[in-house]
């Protein structure tokens, strides 16, 4: 999905647990983004795969969640590491239709948020920004010994539902604290909802894009 001809960004952006990448799409006209630059928005879907937490359904997931309680998660690792992959084949073919990686962003939702958490924190070129919706770190072990110097910069737009039963605010919190301690730049908003979006979320979203399009 383009906002104007001949984009000059992208935004790769994943949806969450047992959802597609069409989740999001009604999100961008409400996004309130300038007429330029253009920006180029990428949906991808999860593949369907087991997810052990609730009892072996086969449901789009970026990878497994071993069993989760509200405050803490048990994942499969190598699940993370191949999505992963996964999207830095979708960064490398943005590099290929013109736009450099500096001119990336990553953004997801819930299990996405965590996709988007990991891959853009150790990528090896810097993006241009992550947006960690409703999210939390899945393996800060992980992170901590493959982070790049090339997004140690990284703008990260971070926030989270008070009122979510789903992904507790304390796991958001604890992705935020964790990038704060290590020097990274956090804009964290929490708003009173559940595990989803809102009209003042997505505003807020909105601003912050436009402030890094120039």
């Amino acid at each position: 999905m383009e906002s104007a001809p001949n984009p000059q960004f992208s935004v790769i952006w994943l949806h969450g647990l047992g959802a597609d990448g069409s989740d999001f799409v009604p999100v961008v006209p409400e996004l309130g983004l300038a007429p330029t630059p253009g920006v180029r928005f990428i949906f991808p879907d999860a593949p369907a795969i087991p997810v052990t937490c609730n009892g072996g359904y086969v449901m789009p997931a970026w990878y497994d969640i071993i069993s989760l309680d509200s405050t803490s998660r048990r994942i499969d690792e190598a699940g993370i590491v191949n999505s992963r992959t996964a999207i830095r084949r979708l960064i490398a073919r943005e590099n290929a239709r013109g736009i450099p990686c500096e001119r990336i962003f990553l953004a997801g939702f819930s299990q996405g948020g965590a996709v988007a958490y990991t891959t853009a924190l150790t990528h090896p070129a810097p993006l241009a920004g992550l947006i960690a919706l409703s999210t939390y770190l899945p393996t800060s072990d992980l992170v901590e010994r493959e982070a790049t110097a090339a997004n140690r910069a990284i703008p990260v737009f971070a926030a989270h539902g008070s009122q979510d039963d789903v992904v507790a605010p304390a796991l958001g919190r604890a992705a935020r604290d964790f990038l704060v301690e290590r020097g990274y730049a956090v804009a964290w908003q929490e708003y009173p909802m559940p595990h989803s979006i809102c009209l003042e979320e997505i505003a807020a979203i909105g601003q912050w894009l436009n402030g890094r399009l120039g």
